[in-house]
């Protein structure tokens, strides 16, 4: 068109400027003899941006009559083509800056690595750790030789053991896979997982927990407490138990009346964790009295599945003390990385679509926790698990060796990686190498087997002209990573292959593609145009909708026409479809990017292909299709290692790996509370606070109780009811809250029913705590004597990032005893008193079993030496160390074993918690950061204490329910105090006492929000303008009354 030769000109002038590769594109186009640029544009650039909106309005300008109109439009595109060209390449220029520096920055990290442990380092480990430079052609290697492998003949052991997965939508049968991006082939892995485990000999209990979703557009089964999924083990000769199996469990988090993509999911994390944790208790007893002796069983191992799964993980390990795993199935970082590249959002564009760092944040949280990751393929490990700041193969490597030698690693972990593909259930998979004699013929014909068609099979073959071709089998969502239009190119263009085979394309479930989200509903349009414009009616089937249990037989259907089944995603994590099609006889063509590779070098059972290559693609499929002698060499030897992914394989590998991790359990010992108690006082003490006794009267003819319940409900009914009278003819000699004998073996804390835990960060310019606190806390204790019926059985703790001796004195001054509280947390979490109890000599001491819980992966030697050097060492712009600097100061005084505490001399040249936590990670160090009073402290915690693991400890511990536990907080506080507001318990905001705090110094620009930690309105969150007794009490009152 002449009028449009300026604008091809214009483009002209822009694919000069662009770079290499499509200069490359360019040229091989030009030498064609027929190159233009606008149509290059189009069919080029645009679709290699993915930018759809973009090739809607060229569509449209194609179909323009009028001249000027047209010319208009199309100037118009250029302009955008322009602006997103010179976008890309700001985006890519970015990349690269980040890029290097994350690789400056891990180097450092291994440079300090190398400095701290070179005194007693081996010769050897020198060359791993010392030699810097990136190796990306050198692969996580894990020497498992030295593992005892996992058999069936440990039938003695009855392990219970917790999974995880909260997105999405779980249940045993009918999985509506398919039905959102949520509920896809994870929610398939973790069901029959569970079930495998549950048959796996040696294995008693497998709890599956997920979210309870009751709302009116979803099934009403997803609203179910607990289903059972298997009563376990098959093996006759195993013991099958009251409570053996397998089941999904639902904890109640979020609102219970709406389904949430997995994005809104994370300010309720919290509160899952802590209704997992009541029903982890509440199971550990029952199955305690089953099989542990009257001790609690507690978990074998905690596994998390995918980012909020493993964020959830952590928190509940460290709560437990027991191992936690994690399978990641799709990584934020990488996520990330892909979105960045489009160059159609901005990073802070995704972060709020997608809440990707928040996402991240859970991952890098998760390898803190974790003591063993499971991937599925090498890939990744080596491309994926290698951009988290806390995992870094040469480091592993080094402290492996170090840990098997038994030499110090000065604080420093890294989790270990094992590779693990998926298993698969290939009990009703008929392997034939011959036509399937019982199976029917695929169209019913007079005189012909009586066998039924599965309906399946008519649905497919209904839009297709010869159904007894060969067929070509994808199975994916219709999402754009699938690469299905690459393959649907491929077929309609080869017409060697359109003669030869069909195209069966598997997309999920639909029922109005208008409907469908944004990306989906464009790869199922795509396809649409893509039929229409090779004229494939007749030749390619795409069914709107199909069962689960549909899918074996359409791999049989598939495996009937001497067919093949192919997977042509852009990168696949792992490739599940491509084992089961294995399974039922289809040789393969798949992507050689990510799992598929690891898939091919098993089963050899077909061919890898580039995904960007068509021409590849159709000559892959040709080749297994046209060769009958390769196609059924393909199968046969897709059967004969077909083994190698079966569940069996799959839980014995499993368990081995798990088996060598670091075993651990609660470390006290697992007497209940009412144990070396006369049982006349632990019955009196129980019922102390019950006004209305006759409901202590109705006693049931088998013991039961609940998991606040302490009583005993051993003897004779009438020596109960008289023990009950006797006791509440006796006046209390005092009733000043909290009081207790201070020779009890046990705190008083074990007898509340609810706590009020006061954690106030109200500090001066100096970090001195302010009179206002005194205040809080008498207020507080006045609160409880208002209403006398809700006060009853309540207990009083104070939690601050003061020591122990700092609190007394400053309690002190408002005539106030440390023996009037139930429970002290002390130093941000890293101790607890109880006092009355844990006393010598009239000194209080930490409690003993809550410093050997916090002791995991403490190493305060070497942290202390990367705190020194990395506060007192600023960075510039570009992240290169300056001149050193006393930004920090130590704290002796504040300083305990599980407690470092530093100064703050310079708030401004401090750096935020998200940034000392990134490096802290790449140097191997694990633990819980924070700036505290008012920003003039800075204080070094172990991994698993903190202000909130402190009030699970008390759950877990003592069975005083996080549900029953009101927490009174400022407007703000120590960078701490996000996590002090998300859970079950109930918390109140006291207005105007609390003027400035510490969470400015939390989080860099750039990282997650707060709303991703704290939920924005919440009935379990309260707020008070007036501090007076009455007010406080009402407000509580008020709370209490959430869960009613």
């Amino acid at each position: 068109m002449a009028v449009n030769e300026w604008i091809n000109g214009y483009l002209e002038a822009i694919l000069d400027s662009k770079s290499s590769n499509i200069d490359e594109n360019k040229e091989n186009l030009r030498g064609q003899g027929h190159f233009n640029p606008t149509k290059y544009f189009v069919e080029e650039v645009v679709t290699g941006v993915d930018e759809t909106d973009l090739h809607r309005t060229w569509i449209k300008v194609v179909a323009t009559r009028n001249t000027r109109e047209r010319s208009s439009r199309l100037e118009n595109m250029c302009w955008r083509i322009w602006h997103l060209t010179r976008k890309k390449k700001q985006l890519e220029w970015e990349d690269y800056q980040r890029d290097a520096k994350r690789k400056f920055e891990r180097e450092q990290g291994r440079i300090d690595v190398r400095e701290d442990m070179s005194e007693d380092m081996l010769e050897s480990e020198k060359g791993d750790i010392g030699d810097l430079g990136e190796s990306p052609n050198k692969t996580y290697q894990h020497n498992a030789s030295n593992l005892e492998t996992w058999s069936d003949d440990r039938k003695e052991k009855k392990l219970y053991i917790v999974l995880i997965s909260l997105h999405g939508l779980v249940r045993g049968e009918n999985m509506e896979l398919g039905r959102d991006s949520d509920t896809g082939g994870q929610i398939k892995y973790v069901v029959e997982l569970a079930r495998a485990l549950a048959k796996t000999p040696g294995v008693y209990r497998v709890d599956l927990f997920t979210r309870q979703v009751s709302s009116p557009e979803v099934d009403w089964s997803y609203g179910e407490p607990t289903e059972m999924l298997t009563a376990g083990s098959d093996d006759p000769d195993d013991e099958v138990g009251e409570s053996s199996g397998a089941y999904i469990i639902r904890i109640p988090f979020g609102p219970r009346d709406k389904y949430l993509r997995k994005e809104l999911l994370w300010h309720h994390i919290q509160e899952f964790v802590d209704g997992a944790l009541a029903h982890i208790l509440n199971m550990s007893t029952a199955l305690g009295e089953q099989i542990g002796g009257g001790h609690p069983v507690w978990p074998y191992v905690i596994h998390g599945h995918y980012a909020d799964a493993g964020d959830s993980a952590a928190i509940l390990s460290g709560a437990l003390n027991v191992p936690m795993v994690l399978t990641g199935h799709s990584l934020g970082r990488n996520k990330l990385e892909q979105l960045l590249k489009q160059g159609r959002q901005s990073k802070e564009d995704i972060n709020s679509t997608y809440r990707i760092m928040r996402r991240i944040e859970a991952e890098e949280l998760s390898l803190d926790a974790a003591e063993l990751v499971i991937t599925s393929t090498r890939q990744e490990i080596d491309e994926q698990w290698g951009l988290y700041d806390g995992f870094d193969v040469k480091l592993e490597k080094v402290l492996r060796a170090r840990s098997r030698q038994g030499v110090d690693c000065h604080g420093r972990f890294m989790p270990r990686m094992a590779v693990i593909p998926p298993g698969m259930d290939f009990s009703r998979v008929i392997q034939e190498a011959n036509e399937a004699d019982g199976d029917p013929p695929l169209t019913n014909t007079e005189g012909s087997s009586p066998k039924t068609v599965p309906a399946i099979w008519s649905e497919v073959m209904r839009f297709l002209t010869n159904p007894h071709k060969p067929m070509i089998l994808a199975l994916s969502r219709p999402d754009p990573k699938k690469n299905l239009t690459t393959l649907l190119k491929a077929f309609g263009e080869c017409h060697s292959l359109r003669e030869l085979a069909n195209l069966t394309l598997i997309m999920g479930n639909r029922d109005d593609i208008d409907e469908m989200t944004a990306g989906n509903a464009c790869v199922l349009t795509t396809v649409l145009k893509l039929v229409d414009k090779y004229d494939l009616y007749g030749q390619v089937a795409f069914p709107k909708h199909h069962k689960q249990n549909d899918v074996p037989e359409i791999y049989r259907l598939a495996a009937k026409t001497k067919g093949v089944f192919i997977n042509p995603a852009l990168v696949e994590p792992f490739g599940l479809t491509l084992i089961e099609a294995a399974a039922h006889g289809l040789p393969m063509v798949a992507t050689k990017n990510g799992g598929p590779v690891d898939i091919h070098r098993a089963l050899n059972n077909g061919l890898l292909v580039d995904p960007h290559d068509q021409q590849g693609i159709s000559n892959a499929l040709l080749k297994l299709l046209s060769e009958k002698t390769l196609w059924q060499e393909c199968q046969k030897s897709g059967w004969r290692n077909i083994h190698l992914f079966s569940w069996p394989e799959h839980c014995h590998t499993y368990l081995t790996r798990i088996a060598s991790c670091r075993m651990r359990h609660p470390a006290w010992k697992t007497d209940t509370p009412a144990d070396g108690m006369p049982k006349e006082e632990s019955l009196n003490d129980s019922l102390r606070d019950v006004q209305d006794a006759s409901l202590l009267l109705s006693i049931d003819a088998d013991k039961s109780y609940s998991i606040n319940d302490s009583s005993d409900g051993g003897g004779d009914i009438q020596d109960q009811v008289t023990r009950v009278m006797s006791k509440m003819k006796k006046p209390q000699s005092s009733d000043k809250v909290g009081e207790m004998n201070n020779n009890s073996k046990y705190p008083a804390l074990r007898k509340r029913r609810k706590l009020i835990v006061i954690a106030v960060d109200c500090y001066d310019n100096k970090g001195e705590p302010e009179k206002a606190m005194i205040s809080v806390i008498q207020e507080t204790f006045n609160a409880i004597k208002v209403d006398a019926q809700w006060g009853k059985g309540v207990g009083v703790a104070i939690s601050t990032a003061m020591p122990l001796s700092e609190l007394v004195d400053f309690l002190k001054k408002g005539n106030i005893k440390v023996h009037d509280f139930d429970a002290v947390v002390c130093s941000s979490g890293s101790e607890v008193y109880y006092p009355g109890t844990c006393e010598e000599n009239d000194e209080l001491y930490p409690d003993p079993d809550y410093a050997t819980h916090v002791e995991y992966r403490w190493g305060s030697d070497g942290i202390k030496k990367t705190v020194w050097k990395l506060m007192n060492t600023p960075e510039d712009k570009d992240g290169k160390s300056g001149k050193p600097s006393k930004v920090i100061e130590e704290d002796v005084r504040s300083s305990n074993s599980h407690c470092l505490s530093f100064l703050i001399k310079d708030v401004e040249k401090a750096r935020k918690v998200d940034d000392l936590r990134q490096k802290f990670r790449m140097r191997g160090l694990r633990c819980h950061l924070m700036y505290c009073r008012n920003s003039t402290r800075m204080q070094v915690i172990p991994l698993l204490a903190s202000r909130a693991q402190a009030l699970r400890f008390f759950f877990v511990r003592w069975r005083l329910n996080v549900a029953n536990m009101y927490v009174l907080l400022g407007e703000t506080g120590d960078t701490d105090y996000e996590e002090l507001m998300s859970g079950t318990h109930k918390t109140l905001i006291l207005k105007g006492i609390v003027k400035t705090g510490s969470e400015e110094l939390l989080r860099t620009s750039g990282s997650y929000y707060k709303e991703d930690i704290v939920p924005g309105e919440s009935p379990r969150i309260a707020y008070t303008n007036a501090t007076k007794a009455e007010d406080i009490a009402s407000a509580l009152i008020g709370l209490s009354k959430c869960d009613t």
